[in-house]
């Protein structure tokens, strides 16, 4: 029998900050980047943190950081920081994501992680939050055992709608009863797919989307979920 799916982005969405500026302040941290890589979006994030800002602008400019200095560093240097990252922040979860994980988990759902973090970093998450399946960024390896600069399968990982379809179709899954949850407007097309999609602490973007998804009778199709600090609110 095929198993129902649930698709999960982690950045925001489970893990209360995202996986990569978690790992390029550690990067920095410990000498594996320079100490100016910070300079590359230290004022998106400071014009985010005064609600000046967007989030994506601080967010681009991380991910532009890290793919300039992760060439040739050493993958034994990286993977060091990347299981520090992990172990460390592993915990800072919220709990109503946590929960329906878990709740799927125990009826038997087959559970699916999609992020833009590198790979390393995904895996080693989501198995301790107990993922089926991760899908993240894969980043070139060469010979020397130093990252190439370069960005493996991108066509697939930058659209988790064909993400979603490529585990269905491999790991013989259904979309009957599946459970789709994400917190921007890159998570529509996968939202769009599953029957049960959930807006979990949406922006603004993903939030004006679901308000338009109606039933006949006018009401939201798409769960709006929010949570702040121990309350969560389903709309």
């Amino acid at each position: 029998m095929k198993k129902k799916v649930a698709i999960f982005d982690i950045d925001g969405t489970i893990f209360r900050s995202s996986l990569l500026i978690e790992l390029v302040d550690a990067l920095i941290h410990d000498g594996v980047f320079p100490a100016s890589a910070r300079t590359e979006y230290i004022r998106a994030y400071q014009n985010w943190s005064d609600r000046k800002g967007a989030y994506e602008k601080y967010i681009m400019g991380v991910v532009r950081s890290f793919i300039k200095h992760i060439k040739g560093v050493r993958y034994p240097d990286f993977l060091r920081v990347a299981k520090k990252v992990v172990a460390f922040h592993q915990s800072r979860v919220y709990r109503y994501t946590r929960d329906l994980i878990y709740d799927l988990k125990r009826r038997g759902y087959y559970l699916l992680a999609i992020s833009q973090s590198p790979m390393e970093l995904v895996q080693k998450f989501g198995k301790k939050m107990g993922f089926d399946k991760m899908y993240g960024r894969v980043y070139e390896v060469g010979k020397d055992k130093k990252f190439t600069g370069r960005i493996l399968y991108e066509d697939l990982i930058s659209s988790k709608a064909k993400v979603l379809k490529r585990a269905v179709a491999k790991e013989n899954l259904t979309l009957r009863g599946s459970v789709g949850v994400g917190d921007t407007e890159s998570d529509i097309n996968f939202l769009k797919m599953v029957a049960g999609p959930i807006c979990f602490n949406p922006n603004s973007k993903l939030y004006e989307y679901a308000k338009r998804v109606r039933t006949a009778k006018g009401r939201l199709s798409w769960k709006i979920v929010v949570e702040r600090k121990d309350v969560i609110i389903e709309l």
